[in-house]
């Protein structure tokens, strides 16, 4: 059997102390990013630290009134914005680009995210999904879940989420596994189980 060997990816050399010098931010902020640009974030000041996944321990204790994520992709935002309620900036040392994140962008993932709690709050028979990768593996809560919810459930093993619009008896899906799902639509009604903890429990 092959062994897997993990290498971190890193960034050098993108200039980041140079871009910090083009815009200012007015509210007292802390700064986070990915493994990518850690070397050379971890440098500047208002430093909090770095963010894995949907993992962002490193500003539960802040006093930060804004965060600024130093990176690409809106995964990370969109999660420290839901998660944290404050004021997102963005700095993509790739493309050079400082931008606040967008209410509307926002409004729009709130919205969809309301429709979808709705939806499972009048499902009687839904899917809970679990990931079998490691780190993302939930089967215990997912089962704590099925025996707790009040409905029909059942759970479905997967390493990634395809051909749900096969099932079409199941009116709602629970994902237990990466939250990053809220970015993308499969065409039929899903939502987090942190959600739904956030939200009726």
């Amino acid at each position: 059997m092959a062994k897997v060997v993990y290498i971190p990816v890193k960034v050098k050399g993108a200039g980041i102390k140079e871009l910090m010098n083009k815009f200012d931010i007015k509210e007292k902020y802390g700064i986070v990013t990915t493994i990518q640009y850690l070397d050379e974030v971890k440098e500047l000041d208002h430093f909090l630290g770095q963010i894995l996944g949907c993992n962002i321990k490193c500003v539960k204790n802040s006093d930060a009134e804004a965060f600024l994520y130093i990176g690409t992709g809106m995964f990370h935002p969109l999660n420290l914005a839901f998660q944290t309620k404050k004021k997102i900036y963005i700095l993509n040392p790739m493309s050079k680009e400082f931008k606040e994140l967008d209410e509307k962008y926002l409004e729009k993932f709130e919205k969809r995210k309301k429709g979808m709690l709705l939806k499972y709050i009048t499902s009687k028979k839904i899917g809970i999904l679990v990931s079998s990768k490691p780190g993302q593996n939930n089967m215990k809560k997912a089962l704590e879940f099925k025996e707790k919810c009040g409905k029909e459930a059942y759970i479905f093993m997967c390493n990634e989420i395809k051909n749900l619009e096969d099932f079409n008896d199941i009116e709602c899906w629970v994902n237990t596994a990466c939250i990053r799902i809220f970015e993308d639509d499969f065409n039929v009604p899903l939502i987090n189980l942190g959600d739904i903890e956030n939200e009726l429990c």
